[in-house]
């Protein structure tokens, strides 16, 4: 047993808490990253309760002076945590009645840790995501300019992992950048949620002193206070929610390892990356393995796990909150530090791909890439497009069969299947003349590669203004 109950709730229990127990609840080990969240929060809970007349002006400045104290120890890491006062909460407020006497019992008028810790959350978890958004820029950053440098640069584009079109290495890389822009806007709209605060819901009906919610939303830099008190200490929609984003983030960085990894590979051989994100073998010193992109692909998984642990550990909870809730936290705090991990990687690597861009044009050239821009060539001369869908598989079949792409075939061999082939085919089965042909927005024309990759550029610019 532990020597004496709890100070903050043991006043109804007649023996102490079970050694066990008392370790088997206890947050401490984990929510004590949430030490800065929760001083700034009380400071501003004990500013609220001077400006309504609950505490007087001195008591305000000491209980102030205190938690700042505190603060500052922790950082020095001077504080050791405790797991008998269970949470980060009671760690702090213990550490303060030690150091100022009673005044600073006063601290938890009108509040309760339900509503406390859903405010440590919201605080925490909106500093992350500015954070997030950050890295986010960093790596669109880097796609966009990756992406403008390579404009001209061509590959093979796929379907089905099958040689398909070709494309610009650089239209391919504002792909990434679409995926990646969504996430930032997905982001952005979780943190509108994220941003309203729940202290002063207290357990779950709210207090009976006179509180300024608005006031205190205003000093924690929330949008509004919560509307209703039950909801207030029960709801953990938004952790769920930004890891919905992060599940769909990772989802994106996932497939992007995919194609590196791919790229990387000798069979591939479309690109280089610096020794600095790569590993070897200890057996095989011929290897460079692409371990950066391999691991993000791999941690995708935890990422994905953590969001079926939030809903399920939602999913049949009444009002208002439980002791479920504390479950809330490891996911969330593992899901920040993943995204953080896989985002630094990306931001840093990506800028850092060197693309093997005569590798990138002989494969494009191996794939009968141009088949399309044949059939398209033939329906301009009148052809029915189903009737020229068939001129040019027997084209491309003739062309396997001779191990010869489509424009290394002679003019005389193209009209043996369609008369209407005139010496300007070339122009169109040349990679070059099919990328530039893509001349429209949206499109992989080198042209439209830049424009974009300038619209890229200002959008994210105008957005970084007005953050």
């Amino acid at each position: 047993m532990t020597q004496h109950t709890n100070q903050s709730w043991g006043g109804r229990f007649s023996e102490p808490t079970d050694e066990f127990v008392a370790a088997f609840t206890a947050s401490i080990s984990f929510d004590q990253r949430l030490y800065h969240h929760d001083i700034r929060g009380s400071i501003a809970h004990a500013t609220m309760l001077a400006k309504v007349g609950v505490l007087s002006e001195q008591e305000r400045a000491t209980i102030v002076e205190g938690l700042e104290e505190i603060e500052a120890q922790i950082e020095r890491g001077e504080v050791e945590w405790s797991v008998a006062l269970e949470d980060i909460h009671m760690n702090v407020e213990a550490r303060l009645t030690d150091r100022i006497g009673a005044v600073g019992k006063k601290l938890h008028t009108g509040r309760s840790r339900n509503d406390q810790i859903a405010t440590d959350i919201r605080l925490y978890l909106r500093d992350e995501i500015d954070f997030i958004d950050t890295e986010l820029s960093r790596l669109r950053h880097g796609m966009i300019e990756l992406a403008a440098k390579e404009a001209d640069t061509i590959m093979p584009g796929f379907t089905h992992l099958q040689a398909a079109q070709p494309v610009s290495f650089g239209h391919h890389l504002l792909a990434w950048q679409e995926m990646i822009a969504r996430d930032q806007e997905r982001l952005a709209d979780c943190r509108k949620r994220v941003n309203v605060l729940p202290l002063g819901a207290a357990a779950l009906a709210g207090t009976t002193y006179p509180i300024d919610r608005h006031y205190v939303a205003e000093l924690l830099g929330f949008e509004r206070p919560s509307e209703n008190s039950l909801d207030s200490v029960s709801d953990r929609d938004f952790a769920i929610e930004f890891t919905a984003f992060a599940s769909i983030l990772a989802m994106h960085l996932s497939r992007m390892s995919e194609e590196l990894v791919l790229w990387t590979s000798s069979q591939f051989d479309f690109i280089d990356l610096p020794d600095r994100f790569c590993t070897g073998s200890s057996i095989m010193p011929q290897k460079k393995n692409p371990d950066v992109p391999e691991l993000v692909r791999g941690k995708t998984g935890r990422v994905y796990g953590h969001l079926t642990s939030l809903l399920t550990l939602m999913k049949s909870q009444p009002l208002a909150y439980n002791k479920d809730n504390q479950e809330d936290k490891e996911p969330l705090f593992d899901t920040i530090d993943t995204i953080k991990g896989c985002l630094r990687a990306f931001a840093d690597m990506v800028p850092a791909i060197e693309p093997k861009r005569d590798n990138m044009l002989e494969a494009a050239r191996r794939g009968y890439s141009t088949a399309t821009d044949l059939a398209d060539y033939l329906v301009r001369k009148g052809v029915a497009f189903r009737d020229a869908h068939e001129v040019v598989g027997k084209s491309v079949a003739y062309g396997i069969e001779q191990r010869k792409d489509l424009s290394e075939l002679s003019l005389e061999t193209l009209r043996r299947f369609s008369t209407v082939i005139e010496a300007d085919v070339f122009e169109v089965l040349t990679l070059e003349g099919s990328v530039a042909a893509r001349n429209h927005i949206g499109g992989t024309a080198p042209d439209q590669v830049r424009a974009a990759a300038q619209r890229a550029r200002e959008a994210l610019a105008g957005r970084e203004a007005r953050r």
